[in-house]
This record gives C-alpha cells, structure tokens and sequence, in this order.
C-alpha cells in the first residue's frame, strides 16, 4: 500500500480544549504520522500522513468533532505531499 497524505484546517473552538493532543492520541493509536498546531486566526491546522485507510479514519474522527471538549464547525480539507515525510506525529 502507497501512503498518502492531507492538511486540514479545522475551525470552531479546538483552541485551549486539549484538541492538539487528542488528536496526536487519535494519530498515534491509528498509526498515522504528521502534526497538529494552532494557527493565529483560532483554527488548528492539522497534516496527517500514513497508510489511506488510516488517514481517511483520522479525517473522518475530525469531522466527525474530534474531542468531547471541542466544537468542530468546519474542516477544509486538501491533499498533501511532503518533501520528506514526518517520523512522528507532533504538536507544533
């Protein structure tokens, strides 16, 4: 299987309500590489990078409102290759 890999920005209130970090946990626990950091505007933007199947139920989780403590309005979505993939899944 090839890997593939998405940015997300995701808006609504997933600043200051743990959302880096249960996303990191939701990453981890499927295997998927990447990042996720808080943006100035208030948004938190996310890169996940692994196997399709893996990816595609990070992307879903999002969508889906993440944690418990965030509200989830919007998750814009595109497609992303990166120069050199990431060997972890990080908060930046």
């Amino acid at each position: 299987m090839s890997a593939t890999g998405f940015k997300a920005w995701v808006h609504g209130r997933v600043q200051g309500v743990g959302f880096r970090y249960s996303t990191q946990a939701e990453a981890r626990t499927l295997g998927v590489l990447g990042y996720a950091r808080n943006l100035d505007d208030g948004s938190v933007e996310v890169f996940a990078w692994g196997e399709a199947e893996q990816v595609d139920a990070l992307l879903a989780w999002l969508k889906a409102g993440g944690p418990r403590s965030a509200r989830i309005d919007q998750v814009l979505v595109e497609p992303h290759q990166p120069a050199e993939p990431p060997r972890d899944f990080r908060i930046g």
